[in-house]
């Protein structure tokens, strides 16, 4: 896939989505919004694909928040949801199917953290910064960041980010789960890997459906949460994954998933 502004790269089971190196920072402009999701839709239909990593270059991932264009501030109501429609990166990168690693090289600012977020793991470098952006200065978040952070950390400290403009430093993220995994930027492309192996080398039915269960408990009560798991745990009986699963532990082996 060729872009103008952002790279994805493909292998059979993973691919990566790579943000541009820009000297101030990477701001997620209307072009490059639309070129993510472009993309994401693309990925999305791939049955194969067990992975999609997004990441940087440098040392920032993405700061920074597109203000709404004043020819699109005086135009109707319409015109100006489409904008932001648009403008939805998080929420495409939200929507694949399969599970999705961040890997934070850098500062992950306003509408960086909100593609962060949308991811299902991240993993950043011990430098990183992690923020909602200056309520002044970035205003108010609109792809995702009002639902998704306090979801992971809290209204607490969600409110203290959103409102003061307070940023986390790596190692404050992990403590309060907003990121998974710390590493020295030197060593973080070593850990990201191995994080990416152990994904990939799981049924990938499987994995999909965990990220459909957790994702949807937070919409569900705990009844309809377990019918759901349930339902998707029966599903995955049939599969031939599952059969792959007992053949290779009763023989001793690494089994060979297919995605069937």
């Amino acid at each position: 896939m060729r872009y103008q502004t952002i790279k994805c790269d493909r292998t059979r089971f993973q691919a990566a989505l790579t943000l541009p190196p820009v000297a101030s920072g990477v701001t997620i402009g209307e072009t490059m919004a639309e070129e993510i999701a472009d993309c994401c839709r693309e990925l999305s239909l791939d049955d194969e694909l067990r992975l999609v990593t997004i990441t940087g270059v440098g040392d920032t991932f993405a700061t920074g928040r597109e203000r709404l264009p004043d020819d699109v501030l005086d135009a109707d109501p319409a015109e100006r949801m489409a904008w932001f429609k648009r403008m939805g990166a998080a929420n495409a990168v939200a929507r694949l199917p399969m599970p999705v690693l961040a890997i934070l090289n850098g500062d992950a600012i306003a509408h960086g953290l909100e593609i962060a977020l949308a991811a299902d793991l991240r993993i950043a470098a011990d430098g990183a910064r992690l923020g909602a952006g200056a309520p002044t200065q970035d205003g108010l978040p609109f792809d995702g960041m009002t639902q998704r952070l306090p979801r992971l950390v809290g209204p607490a400290l969600a409110h203290d980010m959103l409102l003061t403009g307070r940023t986390l430093l790596a190692s404050e993220a992990l403590d309060f789960g907003l990121v998974n995994r710390v590493a020295s930027l030197d060593d973080l492309e070593a850990h990201s890997a191995e994080i990416a192996g152990q994904i990939i080398a799981a049924a990938p039915i499987a994995a999909r459906y965990a990220k459909e269960a957790v994702t949807a408990a937070g919409d569900l009560s705990l009844a309809q949460g377990l019918r759901l798991e349930a339902d998707l745990s029966i599903i995955l009986q049939s599969t031939d994954d599952r059969a792959e699963g007992l053949r290779s532990f009763a023989e001793k082996r690494t089994p060979n998933f297919t995605g069937r």
